[in-house]
């Protein structure tokens, strides 16, 4: 989860604040419908900036996530057993 006051949602929600502003310049709003309406500029900041996020995410493939290695030594015992055998050879 993304924070509410990382500086993209608080960029975000400023903007989508703008007419709010305005219109509390010219008066049509009072103080307290502009503070009001600013934490939901800030809400709907916060939720533009999670869609995009999260439709710009890389998805992984199905087939990726079922077919996982194996956690482990990486194969080195099977060339450690191979080793000296070669070796007896030559």
């Amino acid at each position: 989860m993304i924070s509410p006051l990382r500086a993209d949602v608080v960029v975000t929600g400023l903007v989508l604040a703008i007419p709010v502003f305005l219109l509390g310049l010219r008066g049509e709003f009072t103080a307290d419908e502009v503070v009001t309406r600013l934490l939901w500029c800030l809400g709907a900041g916060w939720a533009a900036v999670a869609l995009i996020r999260w439709a710009s995410s890389p998805r992984v493939p199905r087939s990726a996530q079922r077919t996982k290695a194996p956690v482990g030594d990486g194969g080195a015992a099977g060339q450690a057993d191979a080793e000296p055998e070669a070796a007896s050879a030559a």
